[in-house]
């Protein structure tokens, strides 16, 4: 059997204690008076959030989830849920148009046995792919390039949902 070595995930697993002991960070990104930029939230909607990865796959990946902590994608209330997969839409909209990927994977993790880094907090991952974006550098470096700032991205992806949002 071979093995995928992702040397780069060991910066989100050392700070799995941290996230436990501060809460739930998407609840915690859900609030109202929360600073959007601190908790990377690039939108919010009635009951759904749009929130950049701190730990990303690549450029862009979004993290798309209710605004309540619930668990299982069947406890989602039928509006919410309708709404929750409107905001994925729209997302996939957007990161077409601000990043041009050439695929996105498009994901849920129910539990912790399926990968689901916070299993409590249903949330839809988008991560925008492109041909060739895997190299040697996680293998030989231990390092994964993502290739823009998250700071930065925060900004383009504020402002291009605050855009579409209003049309």
């Amino acid at each position: 059997m071979e093995q995928l070595w992702s040397p780069w995930r060991s910066s989100y697993i050392a700070a799995s204690a941290e996230r436990s002991a501060s809460g739930c960070f998407l609840c915690a990104a859900a609030k109202e008076d929360a600073d959007a930029l601190s908790v990377l939230v690039v939108a919010r909607f009635p009951s759904t959030i749009i929130v950049l990865n701190r730990y990303p796959y690549n450029a862009g990946h979004l993290l798309i989830a209710p605004s309540e902590h619930i668990a299982d994608l069947t406890d989602v209330e039928r509006n919410n849920a309708h709404e929750l997969m409107d905001v994925t839409q729209m997302a996939l909209r957007v990161l077409e148009r601000e990043l041009h990927p050439h695929g996105v994977n498009v994901g849920v993790n129910l539990g912790s046995a399926a990968g689901a880094g916070v299993p409590g907090h249903l949330h839809i991952h988008l991560v925008p792919r492109w041909n060739g974006d895997t190299n040697f550098m996680p293998v030989i470096g231990e390092v994964k390039v993502v290739s823009e700032r998250l700071d930065e991205m925060w900004q383009r992806f504020t402002e291009a949902f605050r855009e579409v949002a209003s049309v």
